[in-house]
C-alpha cells in the first residue's frame, strides 16, 4: 500500500471493481419494479443540512473514484488477492441486500434477510466493494477519500432513518433498537 499511487489509464485499473459495482446496480435496477427503484432514491423529507453533507460526501467520493479509475491494480500481489476477495464479498452482500429490499412490501420497513444484522446493508456492502478496490490498487489516499466520503454520507443515513420513523412509526423504532446501523457496531 502506498500514499501516492502511480496514476495512468490502463485496462487493469481500479475501474474494474467500479464497473462491477455499477453493473450490479444497473442489472438490479433494470429487473426491479419502478416503484422499488424510486423508493431507493427517495430524498423527500431530508433537511437542507442533510442534503448538503450528503453532497459533500459525494464530492469526496469523486476523488476516491477518480483514484480508483486511474490507478493500476497491483496484479500478482497479496493486496490484489485480498482486495478482490473483499470486492466479491461486498458484491454478494449488495445483491442480497437489494433483493431483500425489493421483496419487502412498501407498506412495511425493510427488516428481513441481511437487514436483520444491519439497518443499511446496501451502503455497507457498496463501501466493502470500494474498500476492496482501494486495497486492490494499494492506495492509502483512495482509502482515506472513501473514509471521508462515508463519514459525510452518515448524515444521509440519519435522514433516511428519520423518514422511516415518520413513515413506519413504532415498528421502525423497535427495529432501530434491535439492529445496529453498520453491522456489528453503532
Amino acid at each position: 500500500m502506498e500514499w501516492i499511487p502511480e496514476i495512468r489509464i490502463g485496462w487493469l485499473n481500479g475501474w474494474i471493481p467500479l464497473g462491477l459495482l455499477t453493473l450490479t446496480d444497473m442489472i438490479m435496477f433494470l429487473i426491479f419494479p419502478k416503484d422499488v427503484v424510486a423508493r431507493l432514491f427517495d430524498r423527500s423529507g431530508w433537511s437542507q443540512r442533510q442534503i448538503v453533507f450528503t453532497v459533500i460526501g459525494k464530492l469526496s467520493a469523486l476523488v476516491g473514484l477518480a483514484l480508483l479509475f486511474c490507478t493500476p491494480m497491483k496484479i500478482d500481489s497479496t493486496v490484489f488477492r485480498v482486495g478482490f476477495a473483499v470486492i466479491g464479498l461486498g458484491l454478494i452482500g449488495l445483491v442480497k441486500a437489494l433483493f431483500d429490499f425489493k421483496n419487502t412490501p412498501i407498506s412495511e420497513p425493510v427488516t428481513r434477510g441481511i437487514y436483520k444484522v444491519s439497518r443499511h446493508p446496501q451502503i455497507v456492502m457498496s463501501t466493502v466493494v470500494l474498500l476492496g478496490g482501494c486495497i486492490a490498487i494499494g492506495s492509502w489516499s483512495a482509502l482515506l477519500s472513501l473514509t471521508v466520503a462515508r463519514v459525510f454520507s452518515h448524515f444521509g443515513i440519519l435522514a433516511e432513518e428519520e423518514v422511516c420513523l415518520e413513515q413506519y412509526g413504532d415498528d421502525y423504532r423497535s427495529y432501530l433498537n434491535r439492529v445496529p446501523r453498520y453491522f456489528l457496531f453503532f
